[in-house]
C-alpha cells in the first residue's frame, strides 16, 4: 500500500511540474505529521495532498480529504511556514487524485 502512495506522489509531482509548479518539498515531516508536496504556483505557496486509489470501493481519492484531514493540513502548513521561513503573498491547498491503475491525474485547485 505504501508503494502505491509513493508512486502516486511521483506521478502527481511530475504532473504539477508540467503545469509549471515548482516543487519545494516532498514528504515534508514534523512532529505533527507530513505534507505530501509543497510547491509554488507563481507567487502562491501551495500545500498539496496526494490521494492514490486503485478502486473507489471506499470512496474517491478526493473524498478521503475530509474536514478532519483539512484541519490537520492547515496545522501542518503553519508548522511548515514557521519552521522553514518560506512565505508567500498567498497560500492555497490543492488535492491531487491519482488513479492507481491508469495513473490518470485530477487536480482540485483551492480544494478547501
Amino acid at each position: 500500500m505504501k508503494a502505491l502512495g509513493q508512486r502516486g506522489e511521483v506521478v502527481a509531482a511530475t504532473f504539477l511540474k508540467n503545469l509549471g509548479y515548482t516543487i519545494l518539498a516532498k514528504n515534508w515531516r514534523c512532529e505533527r505529521g507530513e505534507l505530501d508536496l509543497v510547491a509554488k504556483d507563481g507567487q502562491i505557496l501551495v500545500f498539496i495532498e496526494v490521494k492514490t486509489r486503485k478502486s473507489y470501493r471506499r470512496g474517491t481519492p478526493a473524498e478521503a480529504v475530509d474536514t478532519r484531514k483539512q484541519e490537520k493540513l492547515r496545522l501542518l502548513a503553519h508548522y511548515y511556514i514557521h519552521q522553514t521561513g518560506n512565505t508567500a503573498p498567498a497560500y492555497r491547498f490543492d488535492v491531487v487524485a491519482v488513479d492507481g491503475k491508469s495513473e490518470e491525474v485530477t487536480l482540485f485547485k483551492n480544494a478547501f
